[in-house]
């Protein structure tokens, strides 16, 4: 398996235990020294991140990709985010780039549209959300 595909399968199996909810599972595919960069919290270090992201395992419901870029490990993954929420159920459009290293994501920047997410999550950015 080359150095890419091996990245992507990490990044596709990191992507799918976090939308699912499975953050213990998801925490042994981060490097322990992950650099976050999302619309609400930038944080440094895997169990900072997931502490952070601790309000999300209620509401994500998995996630379906849209495309996925790869060049060695460097991943790029459009996919959707699939919420269930009291406000509602639906999902937003995100976009995120992630670096592995040594089998681990150790880099992870996220975009989406804020205003969408706050439609699921009216609470988002009073609270550690990613």
């Amino acid at each position: 398996m080359s150095v890419t595909s091996q990245a992507a399968e990490v990044v596709d199996q990191y992507l799918d235990a976090f939308y699912r909810g499975d953050f213990e599972t998801a925490r042994t595919l981060l490097a322990d020294d992950l650099s976050f960069k999302g619309p609400f919290v930038q944080v440094e270090g895997a169990d900072q991140f997931v502490a952070s992201a601790d309000g999300l395992r209620k509401i994500v419901r998995g996630r379906r990709t849209v495309h996925q870029w790869r060049d060695g490990e460097e991943i790029s993954t459009l996919y959707e985010m699939n919420l269930e929420t009291p406000a509602g159920t639906g999902s937003v459009l995100v976009s995120e780039w992630n670096t592995v290293r040594g089998g681990e994501v150790a880099k992870a920047t996220l975009v989406f549209d804020t205003a969408e997410f706050r439609k699921l999550v009216p609470q988002a950015g009073s609270a550690p959300q990613p």
